[in-house]
């Protein structure tokens, strides 16, 4: 049984987030992290990020994690979804409006200033869509607008190992549009684009200390579903 759902960027980094499941023990989750650990050393790659239950930090601790943040996770089923705001326009990076870098640009204006810990460098972010959404992740990749300014970004797919659980790879707003209500409206929007994916239910996850995140996922029905810790190791020299 696949207890952790696992991207593998090359020789930079993994990224293993628990799957919780009801009939599986503490102990099941430990002999699987311990199976991956040699692996992960072997390849030889940067670092190893984790999703896990903080119930496991003592022992995670003494493998040699550190935790760097903890998120919270809000979930929402996508039925009735409410009403969005028809004054911002939307497209895909696909359609070529725009082309890579510039998308690239505009995330690295979405995360300037974010309370998003996990940001990425935006060299690392556009290497690692292709790699974590498939060769067709410019299909996935949105840009918004309102009176012709770029306001925002959202990437909606549906999680690995699942058929209908929908997610936001990334979503982010331009640091001079925060504060006005846009993210809420974006987020609307998000939600539709992942119904249209044929998601079910959305779970959408923050930063504990990012409470205008969590604000936005209550403004538009989502509920507190888990807490989680992030945790990372890395190779030793």
């Amino acid at each position: 049984m696949n207890l952790f759902n696992i991207i593998k960027n090359e020789q930079k980094y993994w990224l293993v987030d628990q799957v919780k499941r009801d009939s599986v023990v503490k102990g099941e989750y430990k002999d699987q992290l311990e199976q991956l650990l040699p692996e992960w050393k072997q390849e030889n790659v940067d670092y190893l990020s984790l999703v896990i239950d903080e119930s496991f930090h003592n022992w995670l601790v003494s493998k040699g994690f550190h935790q760097v943040s903890t998120t919270v996770e809000y979930k929402r089923k996508l039925s009735a979804l409410p009403e969005i705001n028809n004054e911002i326009r939307w497209h895909s990076l696909s359609e070529g409006w725009i082309g890579d870098a510039d998308y690239g640009n505009l995330y690295d204006r979405c995360s300037s200033g974010s309370a998003n810990k996990s940001s990425q460098a935006k060299d690392q972010f556009l290497l690692s869509l292709e790699s974590e959404l498939g060769v067709e992740w410019r299909n996935h990749c949105f840009y918004f607008t309102k009176n012709e300014a770029l306001i925002g970004i959202c990437i909606p797919h549906i999680e690995m190992g699942t058929e209908n659980e929908g997610r936001l790879f990334y979503f982010g707003v331009v640091p001079e549009w925060r504060k006005k209500g846009i993210g809420t409206e974006i987020h609307k929007i998000a939600l539709r684009l992942l119904h249209q994916l044929e998601a079910t239910y959305y779970i959408g996850s923050t930063d504990i200390s990012n409470v205008h995140m969590a604000q936005i996922f209550k403004q538009n029905g989502c509920v507190l579903h888990d807490r989680k810790g992030q945790y990372r190791i890395a190779q030793t020299p």
